[in-house]
């Protein structure tokens, strides 16, 4: 029987995904869908499937992985301290002032949430309806993070300002209940030990952090598809912290959360995280879902008056604990996206189900209880990302073309900047010859600057680009400049270098730094070779139809598929891909792969758009 039911499980959670597709239901999260169904296919509804210990297990690992997963989606780097200085471009379109950014929003309307929340918690224990304050307290202050990114992703958002402060409201709803649930457990389960053996699995995870730092520098050299020696490393840690978590008296879905951070500071390739998600979203998580909604038997719930009194009472508590990010986001957002994206906070449901698995083992909740909040939560999964994706709308600083800045204004810089500023660029020009800047600047924007030293460029907001072009004559200055301009964090520098001395002496160097380089001489034997190999090469050159693109992809919609199968296929020519450096020459079966370089040839309008699509980060 228990092998009938997990039958029942596992084909249920391949069909979801499948009936969504068909009838493209996309206002749902596919957690949402597993949950119902879970609930249609369990004693509320046809009693195909019950629960049992080896269900259970399963169960118990897909809410340990998908808390590891959780923990594996923060992004750090959201946190690093980034330069102030806008571009001349980000100042022109800025329509709120920059001191509003995305940690500084986050810490702002989290800090409200905390605020409603508990003042929500007291009103529930001085009427009696939920006595538990502190439990009530952490459940309103949860945030579904692996709901919020998928919304995002479908919005391409998660590399835009909006994007990342809604994220770290979700990181900050997820982990501020964590430590609260930690602390919880701690104080008032009959199995908690001392508080300050928490602090082992911080040191735990710092001695894991430190032992394994070089394990994704080397692990490339020698891994093979038979040891997958980065997906043993994950199952480790997932172990380890959740055996010491245990061990010192805290919940394992806290030990499994901090191994998600922990190899998330290992800074491990696209590629693992794709392998994990694979293992996870694939078959642990979907079995925890279902079973969550088998778990709930609604012809006992509904029958119980104060149940049906406590579900929208803490549907709306569930709201109302975040409608004070509203006016949070409100001081760099539009009003419409401030709603849409505290709409999408109130989205609350892994949290939940964690919360309430420990609650239940300490006995500190009821079945009915229990029941009302994951219903009141079930309905903020459907009601939440409706709203959000009603409301949500492009905000002005999303539009700005990419920033462009030429060092120098010459005959070999000055056509591209022409041509550039006919597609998505914003190009400014700079030199510090005045016959130059009298023979150009009514072509292209040109700016006339007595000198070029790092501290003047820096003073008149030329390192403040998206791509920085140092285009001059003079070899030795350009590689100057571009050291500074990547100390100063410019994203994209390409330099020219006439004299291959000079070159030859800082090539090494510039590359390590990311610098890209090229040398006219050289630019003209590989076109000069390439015609006489492909005559073909000038009809393309020539034509003012097509052109040739490079591409990175960022854009996980279009990772893991092939190349026949992408939606544009008929529309470019795609002639090359380059990953970790090496050459692929492509067929339509070719997977395209997170971090691939594309080199595609097709019309300039529709390869523009396709160009832009694929290097948009999701």
């Amino acid at each position: 029987m228990d092998q009938v039911s997990l039958v029942i499980i596992l084909l249920a959670a391949l069909l979801i995904p499948l009936i969504m597709a068909k009838f493209k239901i996309n206002s749902l999260p596919t957690a949402v869908m597993e949950i119902i169904v879970g609930i249609v296919i369990g004693p509320s509804v046809f009693n195909f499937v019950n629960t049992s210990d080896l269900i259970s297990q399963l169960s118990t690992i897909g809410v340990i992985v998908l808390l590891f997963l959780s923990g594996l989606e923060i992004d750090f780097s959201l946190f690093k301290k980034r330069r102030t200085a806008l571009t001349p471009l980000e100042q022109k379109n800025a329509v709120n002032t920059p001191k509003y950014s995305p940690v500084r929003l986050s810490v702002y309307a989290y800090s409200t949430i905390i605020v409603l929340s508990l003042l929500l918690a007291a009103a529930f224990k001085v009427s009696g309806l939920f006595s538990d304050f502190w439990l009530a307290a952490i459940l309103f202050g949860t945030i579904s993070l692996g709901i919020v990114i998928a919304a995002l992703k479908e919005q391409e958002l998660l590399s835009k300002a909006f994007g990342q402060t809604i994220l770290l409201i979700s990181v900050f709803g997820e982990l501020v209940p964590m430590m609260g649930l930690t602390l919880y457990a701690s104080v008032y389960g009959s199995n908690s030990q001392s508080l300050w053996l928490l602090l082992l699995i911080l040191a735990v995870a710092a001695l894991l952090l430190l032992r394994f730092k070089p394990f994704f520098r080397f692990y490339q050299n020698i891994n093979k598809s038979t040891t997958q020696l980065d997906i043993r490393l994950a199952f480790f840690l997932i172990v380890t912290m959740v055996t010491v978590a245990e061990s010192v008296g805290a919940e394992n879905i806290l030990g499994a959360f901090v191994a998600g951070i922990v190899l998330k500071l290992l800074n491990p390739s696209e590629t693992t995280r794709e392998r994990l998600d694979a293992i996870g979203y694939g078959f642990f998580i979907p079995i925890f879902f279902i079973t969550t909604g088998v778990d709930l038997n609604l012809r006992t719930l509904l029958t119980s008056g104060k149940t049906l009194l406590l579900i929208p009472l803490f549907f709306l508590a569930y709201m109302v604990a975040k409608i004070g990010g509203y006016w949070v986001l409100k001081l760099r957002f539009k009003q419409a996206n401030a709603l849409a994206g505290t709409a999408l906070t109130a989205t609350t449901m892994t949290m939940v189900l964690a919360v309430l698995r420990v609650a239940k083992s300490m006995k500190t909740i009821t079945s009915d209880q229990s029941g009302a909040f994951l219903l009141a939560a079930l309905l903020t999964c459907v009601i939440s990302p409706l709203i959000f994706n009603k409301f949500y709308s492009a905000e002005k600083e999303d539009l700005v073309k990419t920033a462009v800045h030429f060092i120098g204004a010459n005959l070999s810089t000055v056509p591209v900047a022409q041509q550039l500023r006919k597609g998505w660029y914003d190009v400014s020009m700079y030199t510090n010859h005045p016959e130059n800047y009298q023979t150009y600047h009514a072509q292209v924007p040109v700016t006339l600057m007595e000198n070029f030293t790092a501290q003047d460029l820096q003073d008149h907001g030329v390192f403040d680009t998206d791509i920085l072009v140092l285009g001059r004559i003079d070899a030795e200055r350009n590689y100057e400049l571009a050291k500074a301009a990547k100390a100063y964090g410019v994203r994209r520098i390409i330099v020219r270098f006439e004299d291959r001395n000079v070159l030859n002496e800082h090539e090494d160097e510039l590359r390590e730094l990311g610098v890209e380089v090229y040398n006219t001489p050289e630019a003209n034997i590989t076109l000069l070779r390439a015609l006489i190999e492909s005559p073909s090469t000038l009809l393309l050159l020539n034509d003012t139809e097509n052109s040739i693109y490079e591409v990175r992809v960022l854009n996980h919609l279009y990772t893991d598929v092939q190349i026949k199968n992408l939606q544009f296929a008929q529309d470019i020519t795609i002639s090359q891909v380059i990953r970790n450096r090496k050459l692929i020459a492509p067929n339509g079966n070719t997977t395209i792969m997170y971090g691939d370089r594309l080199i595609f040839t097709g019309n300039k309008q529709t390869a523009a758009q396709i160009r832009q699509a694929l290097a948009t980060a999701n």
